[in-house]
């Protein structure tokens, strides 16, 4: 069993940072996929963000060059660093688990808001 905790949501201005972190229980981190997505009110959830367990990354269009996706299998935790954060960044962001064995695994999902 895996459980997933984000961290790191919050209130930003336009152009600002933030830093999400998720950490992971149980033994499969390191050789799981893992991927941040992301829900807008009204709209489907979106992959932002993954990256395997050999460190390839992948991104949405709409993010490449502000987002970057990062792991540390010694601390079974994944990283999102948000920069120049848009008013349509706004969303709650999801992690996510992935692992051919086990299928998915979510977090609780932690709310970032980009308003002035």
């Amino acid at each position: 069993q895996v459980q997933l905790v984000e961290s790191g949501g919050g209130l930003v201005q336009p152009g600002g940072s933030l830093r999400l972190s998720c950490a992971a229980s149980g033994s499969i981190f390191s050789i799981a996929a893992m991927g941040w997505y992301r829900q807008a009110p009204g709209k489907e959830r979106e992959l932002v963000a993954s990256i395997t367990s050999g460190g390839s990354t992948n991104y949405a269009d709409s993010v490449k060059g502000r987002f970057t996706i990062s792991r540390d299998n010694a601390k079974n935790t994944v990283y999102l660093q948000l920069n120049s954060l848009k008013p349509e960044d706004t969303a709650v962001y999801y992690c996510n688990l992935y692992y051919i064995r086990h299928g998915n695994y979510w977090g609780q999902g932690t709310q970032v808001t980009v308003s002035a």
